[in-house]
């Protein structure tokens, strides 16, 4: 997977703390960290644009150019800050080293499509499932069908279609997705149950009278 499109320029990081974080920020550039394997973790910096665009899907893969060598990573983690316009600012980076051909554990988005039967609504319980895929070949996100879906229909984690090699680490009985008949919001529930006893209460009261009516 070593394209120019996943390929990142990195610098050794030498200066460390709030401080310093702040000052490469300002220039447009993002701390990061590099680790695994047993290695001594490796403190980088990345340009904060070019990053912003790889990061843009789970569990990217990049391509990163150290000191002139290339060096296969699985952003693991991206520390995001609200700025102003409502666009996240990369505030630092957790990089895993991955070789080619390696398994790694990811969490992979879960995505619902269609529509159930009518009048009833799908619910999702669960949003990612935990896999383990060979590096290269992860899955941007999985998708399952609710279409045409009949009143207590369930998806639970095992029935997701899983990419050759992959092996789901998520309980197979996890509940993904739910298709029932809508709730009533708690105010209409005690609506209803109040009109229904004051239903009852006059069906109470005509019997009693019919009761008396009877017995003169």
């Amino acid at each position: 997977m070593s394209t120019d499109d996943n390929k990142l320029k990195t610098e050794i990081r030498e200066s460390f703390g709030k401080g310093a974080a702040r000052k490469l920020r300002a220039v447009g550039k993002v701390p990061a960290v590099l680790y695994g394997h047993g290695t001594e973790p490796q403190h980088l910096t990345v340009n904060a644009h070019d990053v912003f665009m790889l990061v843009r899907r789970t569990n990217a893969i990049i391509d990163l150019q150290i000191e002139g060598k290339s060096q296969l990573a699985l952003v693991k983690d991206v520390q995001r800050n609200p700025v102003l316009m409502g666009v996240p600012a990369i505030e630092h980076l957790d990089l895993v080293i991955v070789r080619r051909g390696e398994k790694v554990t990811v969490d992979v988005p879960v995505h619902v499509e269609g529509e159930p039967v009518s009048g009833l609504i799908a619910i999702q319980d669960a949003t990612t499932v935990s896999v383990e895929v060979e590096a290269l070949h992860i899955p941007e996100s999985f998708t399952v069908s609710v279409e045409g879906l009949e009143d207590g229909a369930r998806i639970v984690a095992s029935q997701i279609e899983l990419p050759g090699g992959a092996e789901l680490l998520t309980d197979g009985e996890t509940l993904v997705v739910a298709v029932q008949e809508p709730q009533l919001p708690a105010e209409d529930e005690e609506t209803e149950a109040a009109e229904g006893d004051e239903a009852e209460a006059a069906e109470g009261d005509a019997a009693e009278a019919a009761e008396g009516d009877s017995a003169e």
